[in-house]
């Protein structure tokens, strides 16, 4: 059961950003979302998978990497360290507020969202407990995929097949607990029927086995 829900505002360095803050009661963890190149906190993808975890008992913040004006440039959207640095800067906003200050964290990364979750991830050490990528781009982040400690699934579409290729090289670079999903039948997007909602069920089993706050 949802017993808060809101839009937020989160100023990280100079930089105010959106985000859409879901606390179920008696969250067992919050899991914020890293959103692809040319989304919003608004894509459908990510706010079905959110949906999925907070019926699980997960919070979730989704929010927006960069304003308005910063996504008119096209090369922010491929800034990895820019996008890590805003998810670092908003992951510590929730270190410090009342409601969000004890639930353990995970990452969800989509597309280029996904390189800046580990990229972040890497930073971050241990405060990150997990990160899954839904059709991501873990290569963006090669430099530092080795020094990721927090456990990370990589879920790819059968029919991605540069992104599936690119995922298994990353795969093999990761020293930390890891595993590769590959949903069959899906695309980059993961649009075709009931593939969304496979993506959601290995998010939550990943979360489920490595989110969970020691208050409860």
């Amino acid at each position: 059961m949802v017993n808060m829900k809101e839009e937020t505002q989160i100023l990280v360095g100079d930089t105010l950003l959106s985000g859409s803050l879901v606390i179920p009661e008696t969250a067992k963890g919050i899991i914020v979302f890293a959103h692809g190149s040319g989304s919003s906190r608004h894509s459908t993808r990510n706010k079905k998978v959110a949906s999925a975890l907070q019926e699980a008992g997960f919070a979730t913040l989704l929010f927006d990497l960069l304003t308005e004006g910063e996504d008119q440039d096209f090369d922010n959207r491929f800034d990895i360290d820019l996008l890590a640095e805003r998810l670092i800067g908003v992951t510590d906003w929730l270190k410090t507020e009342e409601q969000t200050g004890d639930l353990a964290i995970g990452y969800f990364g989509a597309s280029t969202g996904a390189a800046a979750a580990l990229r972040a991830a890497a930073e971050l050490g241990d405060i990150v407990r997990a990160v899954v990528s839904r059709g991501g781009r873990p290569d963006l982040a090669a430099p530092m995929l080795s020094s990721v400690v927090s456990p990370t699934m990589l879920i790819v579409g059968s029919l991605d097949a540069e992104v599936l290729e690119l995922n298994e090289q990353a795969f093999a670079t990761l020293r930390a607990e890891r595993e590769i999903r590959i949903v069959e039948g899906a695309d980059h997007l993961f649009e075709e029927p009931g593939k969304l909602e496979e993506v959601a069920k290995l998010a939550l089993a990943w979360f489920d086995k490595y989110v969970i706050s020691a208050t409860l």
